[in-house]
């Protein structure tokens, strides 16, 4: 089983943090990875089924949202290169939003397990956006 695991310290507390990503189509706030979210199904927000397309290639559904915990996980049912459905099977995506008590800020993790014949190559493909997506959250609350 491969993973990915990514994780920054944003400067802002974690509950403003989680409410910005527990709306699962709204992205918004990564304005340099995501350039388009479509809503799929009568499914919304933050609800578990809710479905999205990530800029017209990666499909997606949330699969738990749990506020107390500030964590939610979805899976990757489609999507491009070495995340297509014919190359990855039982990708599960996950983030996670902790409380830095000392300095208020927030620690977010971003993280993925999944099965293939070439972990590596998802690795390589996935862990870069989801880099970009952590350093664009960063900016969110800095700017």
């Amino acid at each position: 089983m491969g993973q990915c695991y990514n994780s920054v310290v944003v400067n802002a507390d974690a509950d403003r943090v989680w409410q910005l990503l527990r709306e699962f189509h709204d992205l918004s706030w990564a304005p340099s990875v995501v350039t388009h979210v479509e809503q799929k199904g009568n499914i919304v927000g933050a609800n578990k089924g809710a479905k999205r397309i990530l800029n017209d290639a990666f499909h997606e559904t949330l699969l738990t949202l749990d506020d107390e915990e500030r964590s939610l996980s979805y899976s990757i049912d489609d999507g491009p290169g070495p995340v297509a459905a014919d190359r990855v099977h039982s990708y599960i995506g996950g983030l996670r939003v902790y409380a830095v008590t000392a300095t208020g800020q927030a620690f977010v993790e971003w993280y993925s397990r999944y099965e293939t014949s070439d972990d590596s190559a998802v690795a390589e493909f996935c862990n870069p956006i989801y880099q970009a997506l952590l350093s664009d959250l960063n900016r969110h609350f800095d700017g």
